[in-house]
């Protein structure tokens, strides 16, 4: 009995640890937006360049936290680029309420997701991106589960866009731990890490470890993630991401 006691406490105490983030943001009242989605701002938020002042090729990859409650645990994440002399971006996304669940469209790189700001992830220009673009479009035809949609553990919005990082060489970026679904590897139980130095192993998206140069170490229970970043300097907690004091993914130098 004392045995039992003792591992339900252990099981108790586990739960409320990865759930402590959300239950915090649902508290807070910090992420609180429009009443329904059909009056959520779908805005740009004027971070990428407009394609007339910008004519080098452009990648982009984002996130914005989940819509309604989904929001206390997970970022929605896009991927978004942007053809040298291109007059518009290109955006590359799933979404959870079509038959084919693959949404490649000309459109805002930016936009709110339904009143949640996004926040850029990583930002790859010149020729650089010039080189990923079409490695990206093929990645994005060959995604393998085009008609297959589940928000936990996955495949949703954030396998995918992890799919296509593993996908496309040079395109290493690191998502954020809140991102659930990134784990989600199908059949396959071990992977390289989106970041591209590093491996992880996945039981379905239930359960996995994590470990890369750009991800640093990630520990993966239930779909919600908690670990360190040595090189961001950072700590990864459930449903809050990373807090950290450095980016590890690509992002144009600015000028001084």
């Amino acid at each position: 009995m004392k045995r039992f006691l003792k591992y339900t406490s252990w099981f108790v105490g586990a739960v409320l640890l990865l759930l402590s983030g959300p239950i915090l943001l649902a508290t807070s009242g910090s992420l609180q937006g429009a009443e329904s989605w059909q009056t959520a701002t779908r805005e740009s938020a004027r971070i990428a360049p407009l394609p007339e002042q910008a004519d080098e090729a452009i990648v982009q990859v984002y996130g914005a936290r989940a819509w309604s409650w989904r929001g206390y645990f997970a970022v929605h994440t896009w991927i978004a680029t942007k053809e040298k002399g291109a007059s518009h971006y290109r955006v590359h996304e799933v979404t959870g309420w079509r038959s084919y669940v693959v949404d490649s469209r000309p459109g805002e790189p930016d936009r709110h997701w339904y009143g949640a700001k996004p926040e850029l992830y990583a930002d790859i220009r010149g020729e650089e991106a010039e080189k990923l673009i079409p490695d990206i479009y093929r990645a994005v035809e060959s995604y393998p589960y085009p008609t297959e949609y589940e928000a936990w553990p996955g495949p949703n919005s954030n396998t995918f866009v992890a799919w296509v990082i593993r996908e496309v060489p040079g395109l290493d970026v690191a998502l954020p731990n809140h991102a659930i679904g990134k784990d989600y590897l199908g059949d396959r139980v071990f992977a390289e890490v989106p970041g591209g130095a590093g491996y992880q192993v996945s039981l379905g998206g239930y359960f996995g470890v994590l470990a890369g140069v750009r991800e640093g170490l990630e520990l993966n229970l239930l779909g919600l993630s908690f670990g360190i970043n040595p090189m961001a300097l950072g700590v990864k907690l459930p449903g809050i991401g990373e807090l950290a004091l450095r980016n590890t993914n690509p992002m144009p130098e600015v000028s001084p």
